[in-house]
């Protein structure tokens, strides 16, 4: 016999307000959470002050060489502005960084008979040793990457200029994954080739361009001890190609370049640091930011000073639209990305020593370009809850949330409960500026850096509001 027994009428008209009443608190959430995404991106593009700020750090101060004149200049400019913010603090934390100088500017020939010459365009690598006060000359040897020595030998290479020749590869869409392909005979070239007993080596430049523009980076010598350490240079595209053609015609040409560089002790410098302090959570923080210095050759506009003051939107619009944060944010210029990593390491250092609590951290440093998503290092319950705010980005035509890498600065403060998240704007041009003369203001869009601040604000307003998933059930500060 089956069971007719009825649902009472009073338990479904119950069950169907709540269901009621829990799909309009949905509704007026999300309603909530567009509102302020359109707030944000209204204030960044109507009344943005990204663009003026990277005008100054560019065109008034120029290039941050790390222990430069210049990124002390910007220390003090970048803590100037965010007084003006009326954060509720603004500090400098000091590191101590190296201090590495140029010189005149390189110069550099390729000789295929004696008093036949044609010019090269290069530059020093960061870090590296000068050549001799008259120049460098001797034959080349041309390899395709760092294992390409052991074939070759000490035999084949002693006394000679290893020249570097992998090219980022062009088919990949990925412009980073291209770069991290070959960058490692930038980084360690010098230091594998002396151990062949090489006099210096010439690094083709990390672009996938095809021009005039030797593009420098940093490099290491490793162990090696001073006396053995070799000089070490970039070439420009154009130029590694001509080298390469030269050598297959001549193969017995000569290199010659001169590079005047030089290394001092290291210097005093600072992260600048500002704070909205958290009306629920004061003592768990998120952070956003980018790094100050940058190399010399150009005024560092895409890398970094675009994360830098994109960072520093991210609070300026906080306080226009009178948005409370439950947690601590904070805008931290890291120093000495590019040559060191001193500034993202002695951050996270003094964290740990403070017993502060980071939930999320925020890193742009991949150009000023116009922002695609985020990549994010995190685990999967929290990239899930990411996920789901997916709708609300769309409007903006953000689309890419992908788990990878997050940001150098911000590696530091990984564990296993805070979330680490990069900016990815559209990268197909990042390369061609990237270490190089042409990163300068104008190469910078004033509407698509905008739009990367106002990304990354309403980003960090939705961690903040939901905050992470290892939040949950914790007993509040």
């Amino acid at each position: 016999m089956k069971n007719t027994a009825r649902i009472p009428q009073t338990f479904l008209l119950t069950f169907l307000t709540l269901l009621l009443v829990g799909n309009t608190a949905i509704s007026q959430t999300k309603e909530k959470d567009s509102t302020m995404l359109r707030n944000i991106y209204d204030m960044a593009l109507l009344n943005g002050k990204a663009y003026d700020w990277l005008d100054y750090l560019s065109n008034e101060i120029g290039g941050r060489l790390s222990g430069s004149l210049n990124a002390q200049r910007a220390v003090e400019y970048t803590e100037a502005e965010l007084k003006k913010l009326g954060l509720d603090k603004v500090w400098l934390q000091p590191v101590m960084v190296p201090k590495w100088t140029r010189g005149p500017q390189e110069q550099a020939y390729i000789e295929t008979s004696p008093g036949i010459t044609t010019q090269a365009n290069i530059c020093a690598l960061g870090g590296s040793v000068p050549t001799p006060a008259l120049g460098l000359k001797a034959e080349v040897i041309e390899v395709q990457g760092l294992d390409d020595l052991a074939r070759y030998g000490k035999d084949q290479i002693e006394g000679k200029i290893v020249f570097y020749n992998r090219p980022m590869q062009a088919d990949l869409i990925n412009t980073f994954e291209a770069y991290g392909g070959c960058v490692d005979q930038r980084y360690a070239g010098a230091m594998e080739a002396a151990k062949y007993g090489a006099v210096g080596i010439v690094v083709r430049s990390m672009t996938l361009s095809n021009d005039d523009l030797p593009h420098t980076g940093s490099m290491s010598y490793g162990e090696t001890p001073p006396d053995q350490r070799i000089p070490a240079c970039a070439i420009s595209t154009k130029d590694a190609d001509y080298l390469s053609s030269a050598l297959s015609l001549k193969p017995d040409l000569k290199f010659y370049f001169k590079q005047r560089c030089k290394t001092y002790d290291d210097v005093q410098s600072y992260n600048v640091i500002g704070e909205i302090t958290g009306s629920t959570y004061p003592n768990r923080y998120m952070i956003v930011g980018g790094h100050l210095d940058s190399w010399d050759l150009g005024d560092g506009s895409h890398d970094d000073g675009a994360g830098c003051v994109q960072s520093m939107e991210v609070l300026r619009i906080f306080k226009e639209v009178n948005y409370k944060p439950k947690h601590s944010i904070r805008v931290v210029l890291f120093m000495n990305e590019e040559n060191g990593l001193r500034g993202g390491r002695k951050y996270a250092e003094e964290a740990k020593l403070k017993n502060e609590q980071h939930v999320f951290a925020l890193e742009s440093d991949a150009g000023g370009f116009t922002p695609r998503g985020f990549s994010f290092d995190t685990d999967t319950e929290n990239f899930e809850q990411i996920e789901s705010w997916k709708p609300l980005f769309e409007p903006y035509l953000i689309h890419y949330f992908e788990r990878g890498g997050s940001g150098a600065d911000i590696g530091p403060l990984k564990d296993d409960k805070i979330v680490l998240a990069g900016l990815r704007p559209d990268s197909q041009r990042y390369f061609d500026h990237h270490h190089a003369a042409s990163d300068t203001f104008d190469a910078v869009n004033k509407r698509e850096l905008e739009l990367g601040a106002a990304t990354m604000a309403s980003l960090v307003y939705l961690m903040d509001t939901y905050g992470t998933t290892s939040e949950v059930g914790e007993v509040k500060d």
